[in-house]
């Protein structure tokens, strides 16, 4: 039997959201700001609820792009970039210094709706002086999402319009809600990332070892946070109760081939702002970050052509 989908528009503390209901799941976002994805829930057979990404309750949407929930969209580089040190700035190709803000220029930026319906939506970024300035070149961005009843895919698409290489290294910033049972901790969860690698940035910018860590251990281990793992031996992260079982186990894979690892400077980061968030933060990216400075991962799209960057989070049931 197909799972039934529903797509509508609601009213929302002023503003208009797009809401997804594709079998069990429901998916809420707001594509024209940021395309930005800002909760999925999935409603089980007894009519409990998990929330599975997180979106705190706001009183307004005045500071939308820096709330902590959702999926921000990291584009065309995530976190911090340096020039010598200076955070906030990259340096072009040609030499050039440019400002650079945390995370990039689409989670807070316009985007164009080009497509809503009852699969998902695509969204192409439409930039503004501050975006030109950071990132003068000739391109378009675009954010597809595609839902389904356990799982999303989001692919990146970046199209090369003008007559110099577009650099760049991209990535997502999902928001899971954990723990996601009444009466559970992190104790009672274990991360698995098949990482060979495994780094952190430094004041300056720079790359540095992290402490070791085993490719599974408890979500509480407190060296998860703010890391970044690499050198990936698959391509899928998982997020799963302790104590073994497959029910309710998130993934979250970077591209579709589950099984052949992903290239070697793919990154998972894993991140949350304290130990009590009701949410931790596991997020793909093309490579770390700083990537402009480090040439780490730093990808390029030759003039006229395209690059696309595909990921998906998906429940076992």
């Amino acid at each position: 039997m197909t799972s039934p989908h529903m797509f509508e528009t609601i009213s929302y503390l002023g503003q208009t959201l797009h809401r997804w209901q594709v079998g069990p799941s429901t998916f809420l976002a707001r594509p024209e700001h940021g395309a930005r994805l800002m909760n999925w829930s999935l409603t089980h057979a007894d009519g409990s609820v998990r929330d599975v990404i997180h979106w705190p309750e706001l009183a307004s949407f005045d500071n939308f792009s820096g709330v902590r929930g959702g999926n921000p969209i990291l584009f065309p580089f995530c976190a911090r970039t340096f020039d010598r040190g200076d955070i906030h700035f990259w340096r072009d190709a040609e030499g050039t210094r440019r400002p650079m803000p945390m995370h990039g220029i689409a989670r807070q930026g316009r985007f164009r709706l080009d497509r809503a319906d009852a699969t998902g939506f695509a969204a192409t970024l439409v930039p503004d002086d501050a975006a030109r300035e950071a990132y003068p070149f000739d391109y378009e961005f675009t954010v597809n999402y595609r839902f389904t009843a356990a799982s999303l895919t989001c692919e990146f698409v970046l199209k090369n319009l003008g007559s110099k290489p577009l650099p760049w290294s991209a990535g997502h910033h999902f928001y899971f809600t954990a723990p996601w049972e009444e009466g559970r901790t992190r104790d009672d969860y274990q991360l698995t990332i098949p990482a060979t690698r495994r780094l952190r940035q430094d004041k300056l910018g720079q790359l540095v070892p992290a402490p070791a860590l085993p490719a599974t251990a408890a979500l509480s281990h407190p060296d998860w946070i703010d890391t970044f793992h690499l050198g990936l031996t698959s391509p899928v992260a998982t997020l799963a109760p302790a104590g073994g079982g497959a029910s309710g186990t998130l993934s979250v894979s970077i591209g579709m081939e589950k099984k052949a690892p992903p290239p070697p400077e793919a990154t998972f980061v894993t991140w949350s702002a304290s130990a009590t968030e009701p949410y931790f933060c596991i997020e793909p990216w093309m490579s770390p970050p700083n990537s402009p400075e480090t040439k780490l991962g730093l990808h390029y799209v030759a003039p006229g052509r395209s690059e696309s960057f595909v990921v998906q989070v998906a429940l076992a049931s």
